[in-house]
């Protein structure tokens, strides 16, 4: 064992010929570099810098195997690896990872029906849920052809200059629709039995094996939970990865969910390490290495999950998105320096399904390396950046960065802003890790803060550049009994929630109207309930493993209080939730029992309650307190008298838009105004 603070995750491991330095997989991410033609070079960037922060082995967003695997015929050419040509051209990847220290494995992907655009193919012609067009169902001799191009993938593969592949068997894609009576009603030698559905998966990894002969990596993708009705039982999971031992894998990855499942496996909701219980129980049952992933996103984490038996590797994928130094800054013991993932989704996953490049709300610069480079300052300047919120935060220790001379001014207490307020929500606790990692931030770069201050003019004239970062206020509505005693806003009900009664109204649907319902209604439990066992309680995952796909029931929840949401607006409240997350959150709260009023007036408050009208019908909601969610606007009080002071002023964040809070949008504009300083 090193002498590092985390033994176990700085180990080296032998895979065959190949000698990992640590325990640290960079797991699979499609980061949308892949599909463009001059992405290659950012992509290259963007791997050599994780390879540079430590990380022992990196594994490709999918390639595919063939021109039609992805069902994307516009991107074939450059997200394919079916040709010479293109091996070269990932020869690119492959050398920025090897001069960097790192290792590197292509994924091979095919995603079957998963072809939005046309159903694609699949073992059985039954659609998925997520594509209006049926699969085809592949004949005998296309099976064939498409294990030799699994096979033609591989070899290329290595004539790129990779250490090794990744076939990708899990999340619902080709290979697992084999696997899972789900997708596989075929009565031939590649479906009916559970020996005879596994014969595809089998048949990849013989072939690939035979292609990379016997030193090549082979890491095998299995899906440990399809969490699909018809999916694969836990003891086929096993049977198939004993199968897979015998014919050349090296290590298993395990893989959670379809993504038509309804269960959430990677957003703030799923407790850490959420998984590695299922994983031990994989690593029991064969003599190969297993990797453990989903929700694994700091150095004690992993440690813990490693130490205790539950796997002999960890994948992270979205906190290399985060920091690219994860790695090294955990072996030198800075685990504090670390810019750890929140799992929000917002800038990774929500940017891949609308067909945009990858970044990361917490670090605007991932998979933007080359596009926005570090580099000192010409000439240092005094800038003041008032507002310690996520964007003055990000402006501060950027420009800081750069070598100017900064002093963040901050009316309240703490730093934080509306990172403050959604820290507290049930399941955005981890929002608490971004202002740690500001805080040690602001002291590394000698940023001069001042708490409790509220600035004047005069106090800003001394500086050659002031950055706006005062954020936003409440929207307040117009009616009648706004000041009464129900009333609350967003931000005292946030603070303060052991002061609102048992029966709520929320004015407001957006994104702070769910924080707060979510928050007020959370189920009360047991004091030894566990956060595991809660969501898996509330979300239907089988602890016991015997049922198919890992689901049963989900256990009715016990809400905290009885809560109304109201929009002005008709329709169905939450339509502009985040797309990855919406579903999650709008499910909660119906299993709940929240209730939801669309198209509603406001009359006013008094001791009866707040009076509305709905569908031309008045009533009156006889609620304990009435919490303003209503939206917000931006602070700009000091821009004005500024501007006629002759400073040089500019706005970022809520200052500068305050709709819907877009913390994304507020750190990227704050680190591209300190760039450009």
């Amino acid at each position: 064992m090193s002498q590092t603070p985390y033994p176990y995750l700085f180990a080296p491991l032998t895979l065959g010929s190949l000698t990992l330095k640590n325990r640290v997989l960079m797991g699979s991410m499609h980061t949308g570099l892949e599909d463009l033609a001059e992405g290659f070079e950012r992509l290259a960037a963007f791997y050599a810098e994780r390879a540079k922060g430590g990380v022992s082995l990196i594994v490709t967003g999918g390639f595919g195997i063939n021109a039609q695997a992805l069902g994307l015929a516009e991107h074939a050419a450059h997200s394919t690896l079916c040709s010479e040509d293109q091996a070269l051209k990932h020869r690119l990847l492959t050398q920025a990872v090897h001069q960097e220290g790192g290792r590197i494995a292509l994924q091979m992907l095919h995603v079957g029906r998963y072809d939005y655009a046309t159903g694609g193919v699949s073992a059985s012609a039954i659609a998925s849920p997520l594509s209006p067009h049926v699969p085809h169902a592949l004949t005998h001799e296309e099976i064939e052809q498409l294990i030799a191009d699994y096979a033609r993938c591989a070899k290329l593969a290595r004539l790129a200059g990779y250490d090794g592949v990744e076939i990708m068997g899990s999340e619902g894609y080709l290979i697992n629709q084999f696997l899972a009576p789900q997708t596989n009603q075929r009565t031939d030698q590649w479906g009916g039995s559970v020996q005879a559905r596994q014969q595809f998966a089998i048949a990849v990894v013989q072939k690939v094996r035979e292609a990379l002969g016997p030193d090549g990596l082979i890491i095998f993708r299995i899906s440990l939970l399809d969490f699909v009705a018809q999916g694969s039982r836990f003891d086929e999971v096993i049977e198939l990865a004993q199968a897979l031992e015998k014919v050349g894998v090296s290590i298993f990855n395990t893989g959670i969910g379809w993504h038509e499942a309804r269960i959430p496996t990677v957003a703030t909701v799923v407790p850490p390490a959420a998984f590695s219980w299922a994983t031990r129980k994989l690593r029991e049952a064969v003599s190969l290495p297993v990797i453990t992933s989903n929700r694994i996103n700091t150095p004690e984490i992993a440690e813990a999950v490693l130490a205790r038996g539950d796997a002999d590797m960890v994948s992270m994928a979205r906190p290399f998105l985060a920091d690219a130094e994860f790695v090294n800054k955990a072996a030198e013991g800075r685990a504090q320096e670390i810019n750890t993932c929140i799992a929000c989704n917002q800038a990774c996953l929500d940017q891949i399904f609308s067909r945009q490049a990858v970044s990361c709300l917490v670090n605007p610069r991932a998979c933007h390396e080359t596009l926005w480079p570090l580099q000192k300052a010409s000439k240092p300047l005094r800038i003041a950046v008032v507002g310690a919120g996520p964007a003055g935060l990000a402006c501060a220790t950027e420009a800081a960065g750069r070598g100017h001379h900064v002093t963040l001014f901050e009316s309240a207490q703490h730093i934080g802003g509306q990172f403050d307020l959604a820290r507290r929500i049930p399941g955005k606790e981890e929002f608490s890790e971004t202002l740690r990692y500001f805080e040690n931030l602001l002291k590394k770069r000698h940023v001069r803060v001042c708490l409790g201050q509220r600035v004047t003019v005069a106090s800003l004239l001394e500086f050659d550049k002031v950055v706006l970062a005062t954020g936003v206020k409440p929207r307040l509505p117009e009616f009648s009994g706004l000041h009464h005693p129900k009333v609350k806003t967003y931000i005292e009900a946030i603070q303060h929630p052991e002061k609102i009664g048992p029966r709520v109204a929320l004015i407001g649907a957006g994104g702070i109207g769910f924080d707060v319902a979510e928050m007020l209604s959370e189920p009360v439990h047991g004091a030894q309930t566990d956060a595991l066992t809660r969501y898996c309680s509330e979300w239907g995952i089988d602890p016991s493993l015997t049922q198919p796909g890992g689901l049963v029931a989900p256990q009715p929840q016990v809400p905290g209080r009885h809560i109304t949401m109201l929009q002005r607006s008709p329709g169905k409240q939450g339509k502009r939730l985040a797309r990855t997350t919406g579903w999650i959150r709008r499910t909660q709260l119906e299993r709940r029992g929240v209730q939801q009023l669309s198209g509603v007036a406001y009359e006013g408050v008094d001791d009866a309650g707040l009076h509305i009208v709905v569908n031309g019908e008045p009533q009156c909601l006889d609620v304990d307190h009435i919490v303003l969610c209503a939206g917000q606007e931006s602070d700009t009080s000091l821009l004005a008298p500024l501007q006629a002071a002759g400073v040089s002023v500019c706005l970022i964040g809520g200052a500068d838009q305050a709709a819907e809070v877009d913390a994304r949008r507020a750190i990227e504009q704050g680190m591209r105004v300190a760039l450009a300083l």
